[in-house]
């Protein structure tokens, strides 16, 4: 069974565009707090704020290293997410193969219209 309480959380840091962007770029590999900061016209204190709510969502990890934080997305953590999604999508497409099968039903047994014979131009 799915957790709802951390795909809430997921949710809800993933819901922000600037935590997004943040995602989006730890996607092309890991990147120090404040080369992350760097596109965004913000402090590097609210920078860090949305870094700590992705990972406490699971979604990054941070290390330290000297004075230097870095950044790298946790593939593991857009799991419950995936799963998520999963799940509604095999429904949706069940759904959708269901009412294929019955389209294709009623056009196999649906009789042709009469020939309008009465009507000659």
């Amino acid at each position: 069974m799915l957790n709802l309480s951390e795909i809430d959380t997921q949710f809800r840091a993933l819901a922000e565009p600037t935590r997004r962007s943040i995602i989006e770029r730890l996607g092309r590999g890991p990147a120090t707090v404040s080369s992350l900061a760097e596109p965004f016209d913000m402090s590097l204190a609210a920078i860090v704020q949305h870094l700590k709510v992705l990972e406490d969502s699971g979604l990054i990890r941070t290390e330290k290293i000297g004075r230097v934080r870095t950044c790298q997305i946790v593939p593991a953590g857009f799991q419950v997410i995936a799963d998520w999604i999963g799940e509604r999508r095999s429904l949706v497409e069940k759904r959708l193969d269901r009412l294929g099968v019955l389209l294709a039903e009623l056009e196999a047994n649906q009789i042709p219209p009469p020939e309008d014979e009465g009507q000659s131009q």
